[in-house]
């Protein structure tokens, strides 16, 4: 299959000015990530600047996802919705939660996000003893149709995957396939049973195909290959969607060769799934 998918919709992106030091205190090293060179990703990263450089992909939608820290999240999908509305984009927004407050600063921090039309999930953005919050923070999202992206590293999946367990119902997106840590051979087989078990609670629970860039070197389709291949075995094509996780990624890629590699990849699936890995899956999910 030579003709590119027909349309792009992009699930996790960050638009961001490094700046802002009180939001993005690790784009200055100010805060410290698990991440081998920030400062390559630490740079304004706008709109214009991603419709640039996904030139040639047809990006219809994309949606944007928390990154600023702590209760600063809140105001940050305000913000995203005020963009929504001057210029179309984003589609979706996926804000934030600061799990470790009390509930009713939880409950509140959602009611706000609540009253912005493109609002449809949340990350925890705050430092937990694990990475699936409370159950009654879980039964909120539920309860308000709301999807949770779940961070969790290899070796925090099964657990995670058992504490998403006790909450029927409640729609979860896997950020970045479990966020591999590595190439190494024990890395990738505790991350497939990680995965297994996340697949296994059924059809509420979603991929995101990304994030791999850092953990691997590279963007290779080849070297994409096992880990893309074991994700979609495990949960389907249609419960699977591609993103950039720009500009993140952007530390080792261009956008354009990371969509050529998922592209290359994919492209024996055939075109209802390329579709379906490209744009379908994510407008389902996350309703745009």
């Amino acid at each position: 299959m030579d003709q590119r998918p027909l349309r792009v919709v992009d699930p996790h992106v960050h638009l961001w000015d490094p700046a802002r030091t009180d939001w993005y205190p690790y784009l200055s090293g100010a805060r410290k990530i698990p991440v081998n060179d920030v400062a390559k990703m630490a740079r304004p990263f706008d709109l214009p600047t991603y419709n640039a450089e996904a030139a040639g992909w047809n990006v219809d939608k994309l949606i944007t996802v928390s990154a600023a820290t702590g209760a600063h999240c809140v105001d940050e999908a305000i913000e995203m919705e005020a963009l929504a509305e001057s210029t179309g984009q984003p589609a979706a927004i996926v804000g934030g939660i600061t799990p470790s407050a009390r509930q009713a600063d939880v409950t509140a921090q959602l009611d706000r996000q609540m009253t912005l039309q493109r609002f449809r999930g949340v990350r925890a953005m705050g430092k937990l003893d694990h990475p699936v919050p409370a159950p009654a923070v879980l039964q909120e999202l539920r309860d308000r149709g709301l999807v949770f992206d779940l961070m969790a590293r290899t070796d925090q999946l099964v657990s995670s995957a058992g504490a998403l367990a006790d909450v029927d119902g409640l729609l979860v997106v896997v950020e970045h396939l479990g966020w591999p840590r590595s190439a190494e051979p024990e890395e990738f087989s505790t991350w497939q049973e990680g995965i297994r078990a996340l697949a296994d609670l059924g059809d509420r629970v979603t991929c995101k195909l990304s994030g791999l860039a850092m953990p691997l070197g590279s963007v290779h389709a080849d070297v994409l290959a096992p880990w893309l291949e074991f994700a979609i075995e495990c949960f389907g094509v249609e419960r699977c969607m591609f993103a950039s996780n720009f500009p993140v990624d952007g530390a080792h890629c261009t956008l354009d060769e990371l969509f050529s590699a998922y592209f290359e990849f994919a492209s024996g699936l055939g075109a209802d799934a390329l579709q379906m890995l490209f744009a379908t899956n994510a407008e389902r999910v996350y309703r745009c």
